[in-house]
């Protein structure tokens, strides 16, 4: 919050935070001097060699030339201390919107082995601007899901090349910045198919604002868009939840989740 971009400084805090296992991070740039108080570091890269150990995994939404013969790139990065079997990158749907200002968005996927065995955990950033473009990348998060149910069933027993199967399980993890407050009709969408991490953790409780507690710039009053959610499933394993508000190292504020083994 006060305009310096600086990796090193988001580690230290993901760090303070448990040591997580995953840590998704939205808003992770490469090449991009235009973005303000970025120099055009390697977010990623830096981001990846702060975390021995944590295997990285980036997903770019926007992927451009920067004019001077390389790529500016502009995504969501995983980085997991659990081994991970498959990694997708879902580009999330981008309806055209002339009378508000967005941009393509992504779902980044990596299928990790927990203690108890495999799930899915699923970062995203979904669009701020367009009421429409958000709905539609929730009905495709929504479709992700119930193709992930689909392939939950022991895989075929292919043993060719890329061909080769993995098991894709349908237990899964949703989270990131949905950039829609809580009485939004898409976020009412998406916990039909997952539950508030949150919320199981600490019932009856009202969850803290996690935009907008300390800059106005994009809210005039603070309010939460920032979640985990977990599949029925996985409901029981949620041992844990915790909204840093505290936290100014970024302009949202850090969502730890535990599950049990």
């Amino acid at each position: 919050m006060d305009g310096r971009v600086d990796p090193v400084r988001i580690a230290h805090k993901a760090k303070t935070l448990g040591d997580p296992d995953v840590c998704c991070f939205q808003e992770v740039a490469d090449n991009f001097d235009t973005l303000e108080g970025s120099a055009g570091e390697d977010q990623a890269g830096i981001l990846e060699e702060l975390f021995p150990g944590h295997s990285a995994h980036f997903a770019a939404a926007v992927d451009i030339p920067d004019g001077r013969g390389g790529r500016r790139r502009f995504g969501n990065l995983m980085l997991s201390r659990l081994p991970v079997r498959q990694v997708f990158r879902h580009s999330l749907p981008w309806p055209a919107e002339a009378r508000e200002p967005n941009m393509p968005r992504i779902a980044l996927e990596a299928v990790v082995e927990a203690p108890w065995g495999a799930l899915s955990v699923v970062t995203t950033h979904l669009e701020y601007y367009s009421a429409a473009q958000r709905v539609a990348q929730v009905a495709r998060l929504v479709e992700l899901q119930a193709e992930r149910a689909a392939h939950a069933p022991a895989p075929p027993a292919w043993k060719s090349g890329a061909f080769e199967p993995f098991a894709r399980p349908a237990a899964s993890i949703l989270c990131g910045d949905f950039n829609m407050r809580p009485e939004d009709p898409s976020l009412a969408r998406l916990l039909e198919v997952w539950r508030d991490a949150w919320a199981l953790a600490n019932p009856g409780a009202a969850a803290p604002a996690t935009f907008g507690l300390y800059d106005k710039t994009f809210a005039s009053a603070p309010y939460r868009c920032d979640y985990v959610l977990v599949t029925p499933e996985l409901a029981p394993r949620v041992a844990a939840a915790l909204i840093d508000t505290a936290a100014q190292e970024s302009d949202h504020q850090p969502v730890v989740v535990e599950l049990s083994r």
